[in-house]
């Protein structure tokens, strides 16, 4: 462990599993204080012990909130910001699929994949950016996907959602760089977590085809990614999309 994040205060969302989980853990192992949001108390609690025990100093602790929901995020972060007095990073990684043909899609699907995915980093974002710019730091990190660069047949609202991530990293760099406080995207491809695992053996092998290195990624390549964007290693980095993804996307 080096001490580039010691003792900075973290938000992951969705950071009890999978990919989230694996930035969690990541960010608590380089010294960061951890808060987690997310809707499973028992994963979530699951995932904080598992981090306190391993890392003690992250203190890392999970509250479960919607954040679909507006006022409940405000209610999360402005306890955060009173306990720990700052947030220094946020990563939006929570993301759900209800994926459909248009035709058969219907609002609700569309509706409840455009709130988690997209809304949520309005609700998030728009919390912690007080905190931040009173500080004249910041770190935002916002979880997209290649869906949102290049389009997927039946995935029309997570795709939509996705490039809308983008497109908010984008705009919203530009209003807070004057302060210091660098927002960045990461667009991860296929990744191999319990998802791509129960592909059958002829779509991973349709996947793989597709992907200029011939394999899926590790969850800690998106963890350790984050890294690089939390830490003064990225400071003259912001707005930008990096593609985590074997070369799908060139």
């Amino acid at each position: 462990m080096n001490d580039l994040l010691k003792g900075q205060v973290a938000i992951v969302t969705g950071g009890n599993a999978g990919i989230g989980k694996a930035i969690s853990q990541k960010l608590a192992a380089e010294g960061a204080r951890l808060v987690i949001l997310g809707t499973n108390q028992e994963t979530g609690d699951a995932a904080a012990a598992e981090i306190r025990q391993l890392h003690p100093a992250s203190e890392a602790k999970f509250f479960s909130v919607d954040i679909s929901k507006t006022n409940s995020v405000d209610e999360i972060i402005k306890n955060v910001v009173e306990t720990y007095g700052q947030v220094d990073i946020l990563v939006n990684n929570a993301g759900i699929t209800s994926d459909q043909l248009l035709m058969k899609m219907s609002e609700e699907e569309w509706d409840r994949v455009l709130d988690i995915n997209l809304k949520s980093c309005y609700n998030t974002c728009r919390a912690v950016v007080r905190s931040m710019m009173k500080a004249r730091k910041g770190k935002i990190i916002n979880i997209s996907s290649v869906v949102g660069l290049m389009g997927n047949a039946g995935q029309v609202n997570y795709a939509a959602s996705k490039a809308g991530m983008i497109g908010f990293t984008k705009a919203l760099a530009k209003e807070l760089a004057a302060r210091n406080i660098l927002v960045n995207c990461i667009a991860p491809g296929f990744i191999q977590t319990r998802m791509t695992d129960a592909l059958n053996e002829a779509q991973k092998t349709s996947i793989l085809q597709q992907i200029p290195l011939g394999k899926m990624g590790q969850v800690d390549d998106i963890a350790n990614t984050v890294w690089f964007l939390a830490t003064p290693l990225s400071n003259y980095i912001t707005g930008q999309v990096i593609t985590v993804d074997g070369g799908l996307v060139m």
